[in-house]
Protein backbone atom coordinates (compact mmCIF):
# COMPACT_ATOMS: atom_id res chain seq x y z
CA UNK A 1 0.00 0.00 0.00
CA UNK A 2 1.24 3.14 -0.96
CA UNK A 3 1.55 6.24 1.72
CA UNK A 4 -1.45 8.17 1.99
CA UNK A 5 -2.04 12.20 0.90
CA UNK A 6 -4.30 14.51 2.54
CA UNK A 7 -5.48 18.09 2.11
CA UNK A 8 -8.66 20.10 2.70
CA UNK A 9 -9.99 23.34 1.43
CA UNK A 10 -12.77 25.13 3.15
CA UNK A 11 -14.52 27.98 0.45
CA UNK A 12 -16.85 30.65 0.99
CA UNK A 13 -20.10 30.81 -0.53
CA UNK A 14 -17.91 32.08 -3.77
CA UNK A 15 -14.56 30.61 -5.71
CA UNK A 16 -12.49 31.91 -2.55
CA UNK A 17 -10.73 29.66 -0.05
CA UNK A 18 -8.23 28.39 2.10
CA UNK A 19 -6.20 25.07 1.87
CA UNK A 20 -4.91 23.92 4.87
CA UNK A 21 -2.49 21.06 4.87
CA UNK A 22 -1.89 18.64 7.65
CA UNK A 23 0.93 19.89 8.93
CA UNK A 24 -0.66 23.54 9.03
CA UNK A 25 -0.02 25.25 6.37
CA UNK A 26 -2.24 27.34 4.55
CA UNK A 27 -2.78 28.07 0.98
CA UNK A 28 -5.27 30.83 -0.61
CA UNK A 29 -7.40 29.68 -3.59
CA UNK A 30 -9.83 31.29 -5.91
CA UNK A 31 -10.84 34.91 -6.39
CA UNK A 32 -7.63 36.78 -4.92
CA UNK A 33 -5.61 33.39 -4.37
CA UNK A 34 -4.29 30.59 -6.43
CA UNK A 35 -5.96 29.24 -9.29
CA UNK A 36 -6.25 25.47 -10.00
CA UNK A 37 -3.88 25.41 -12.48
CA UNK A 38 -1.32 27.88 -9.93
CA UNK A 39 -1.06 24.82 -7.63
CA UNK A 40 -0.60 22.00 -10.33
CA UNK A 41 2.34 23.68 -11.83
CA UNK A 42 3.63 24.50 -8.51
CA UNK A 43 3.19 21.12 -6.72
CA UNK A 44 5.07 19.84 -10.28
CA UNK A 45 7.93 22.07 -9.88
CA UNK A 46 8.17 20.94 -6.21
CA UNK A 47 7.89 17.69 -6.67
CA UNK A 48 10.55 18.12 -9.42
CA UNK A 49 12.90 19.70 -7.36
CA UNK A 50 12.47 17.76 -4.39
CA UNK A 51 13.27 14.71 -6.33
CA UNK A 52 16.54 16.48 -8.57
CA UNK A 53 17.84 17.58 -4.75
CA UNK A 54 18.02 14.27 -4.21
CA UNK A 55 19.73 13.02 -6.70
CA UNK A 56 22.05 15.99 -6.86
CA UNK A 57 23.06 15.32 -3.18
CA UNK A 58 23.53 11.75 -4.25
CA UNK A 59 26.01 13.01 -7.30
CA UNK A 60 27.86 15.11 -4.99
CA UNK A 61 27.28 17.72 -7.09
CA UNK A 62 26.81 21.50 -5.83
CA UNK A 63 25.18 24.61 -6.78
CA UNK A 64 23.60 27.35 -5.26
CA UNK A 65 19.91 26.68 -5.97
CA UNK A 66 17.51 26.82 -8.73
CA UNK A 67 14.22 28.55 -10.05
CA UNK A 68 11.89 26.30 -11.65
CA UNK A 69 9.73 28.09 -14.43
CA UNK A 70 6.56 25.84 -15.54
CA UNK A 71 4.38 27.08 -18.17
CA UNK A 72 1.96 25.32 -20.43
CA UNK A 73 -1.24 25.37 -22.70
CA UNK A 74 -4.61 23.80 -21.95
CA UNK A 75 -6.81 22.14 -24.29
CA UNK A 76 -9.80 24.05 -25.73
CA UNK A 77 -12.01 21.07 -25.36
CA UNK A 78 -13.81 19.85 -21.98
CA UNK A 79 -12.31 18.72 -19.86
CA UNK A 80 -9.31 21.17 -20.58
CA UNK A 81 -6.63 18.92 -19.58
CA UNK A 82 -3.00 20.38 -20.16
CA UNK A 83 -2.30 19.63 -23.87
CA UNK A 84 1.91 21.08 -23.56
CA UNK A 85 3.73 21.47 -20.50
CA UNK A 86 7.33 23.46 -20.42
CA UNK A 87 9.52 23.14 -17.60
CA UNK A 88 12.44 25.62 -17.47
CA UNK A 89 14.79 24.98 -14.38
CA UNK A 90 17.60 27.66 -14.26
CA UNK A 91 20.48 26.22 -11.69
CA UNK A 92 22.74 28.80 -10.15
CA UNK A 93 26.60 28.56 -9.45
CA UNK A 94 27.14 25.11 -10.89
CA UNK A 95 31.46 24.46 -11.75
CA UNK A 96 31.69 24.21 -15.83
CA UNK A 97 32.64 20.53 -15.34
CA UNK A 98 29.38 19.45 -13.55
CA UNK A 99 26.89 20.53 -16.06
CA UNK A 100 26.41 17.82 -17.57
CA UNK A 101 25.80 15.78 -14.08
CA UNK A 102 23.28 18.59 -13.62
CA UNK A 103 21.48 17.77 -16.96
CA UNK A 104 21.70 14.13 -16.25
CA UNK A 105 20.22 14.71 -13.10
CA UNK A 106 17.18 16.61 -14.05
CA UNK A 107 16.55 14.54 -16.55
CA UNK A 108 16.42 11.78 -14.03
CA UNK A 109 14.56 13.44 -11.57
CA UNK A 110 11.62 14.23 -14.64
CA UNK A 111 11.92 10.12 -14.64
CA UNK A 112 11.10 10.09 -10.92
CA UNK A 113 9.06 12.86 -9.89
CA UNK A 114 5.09 11.12 -9.11
CA UNK A 115 3.48 14.93 -10.56
CA UNK A 116 5.63 15.01 -13.69
CA UNK A 117 5.09 11.26 -14.84
CA UNK A 118 1.40 11.69 -13.76
CA UNK A 119 0.89 14.96 -16.37
CA UNK A 120 2.86 12.85 -19.17
CA UNK A 121 0.47 10.76 -19.24
CA UNK A 122 -2.21 13.66 -20.79
CA UNK A 123 0.64 16.00 -21.48
CA UNK A 124 3.33 16.49 -23.87
CA UNK A 125 6.45 17.03 -21.44
CA UNK A 126 9.61 19.39 -22.19
CA UNK A 127 11.90 20.72 -20.28
CA UNK A 128 15.42 22.35 -20.34
CA UNK A 129 18.13 23.43 -17.62
CA UNK A 130 19.78 26.84 -18.11
CA UNK A 131 22.78 27.87 -15.81
CA UNK A 132 23.03 31.20 -14.41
Amino acid sequence: MGSKVHSRVEFENTFKGTGKCDNGHTVPIGSGGAAPYDLLTMALSSCLYSTFLDIMAKKKIEFSGAEIDVSGEKRDEVPTTLKYCKVTARVRNVASNSRAGVEKSFELATKYCSVYQTLSKVSQMDWEVIFE
